[in-house]
């Protein structure tokens, strides 16, 4: 499946280890062609952390996506009345917006843009980044595994020793992924 045109949604909350390869990924989804509109949480786009400064993070995809971020809930609400994407991935998402999201709570324009994209029964697609997966946070995953049109970036522990209960979506498989989730499917294995 070409992604050329598809209109896709990127929203960035606060994991912000992450950064790195996300942002990799999203410069290889605009070179498939597709065009992409960035939303940002409002830990993303205010917080700053060891791996850097929100403002660079979101000079950084306006100019990979030429279009600015939305930054806030009233930005984020037309995505379902407007019907602006093909496809919204949580990109990455953190085990606060899982646990949001599970439970219907749209207090950021992250969730708001979930909320208001998945009215219009189009798919959704988590890129897991959380230490509480195997943990507190597993009963909202399962959840939102079970969901109608809500798909996930196949993921895996990254650090079993250390972070026994932490998993992280595996981010080179964004293009796959979504193309599955275009079709109505789940990319497999979910759990690698």
């Amino acid at each position: 499946m070409s992604l050329k045109g598809k209109q896709i949604g990127v929203a960035f909350t606060g994991s912000f280890c992450t950064y790195e390869k996300v942002f990799k990924e999203l410069n290889a989804l605009t070179k498939e062609g597709a065009a992409v509109q960035t939303i940002f949480s409002d830990a993303a786009q205010t917080l700053d952390s060891r791996f850097g400064k929100a403002e660079d993070f979101i000079r950084q995809a306006e100019e990979i996506t030429g279009r600015k971020p939305m930054l806030t809930i009233p930005e984020a609400e037309p995505i379902g009345p407007k019907s602006l994407f093909d496809i919204l991935v949580l990109f990455p998402c953190t085990g606060n917006t899982i646990a949001k999201l599970a439970n219907g709570i749209t207090d950021t324009p992250v969730l708001m843009a979930a909320k208001a994209h998945l009215r219009n029964n189009k798919p959704l697609l988590i890129s897991i980044s959380t230490n509480d997966a195997l943990g507190m946070n597993m009963k909202n995953i399962g959840l939102l595994l079970n969901a109608k049109h809500i798909y996930f970036i196949p993921f895996g522990q990254d650090s079993p020793e250390k972070k026994p209960n932490s998993m992280i979506a595996h981010t080179e498989l964004l293009i796959p992924s979504i193309e599955a989730a275009l079709s109505g499917q789940q990319y497999q294995p979910i759990i690698q």
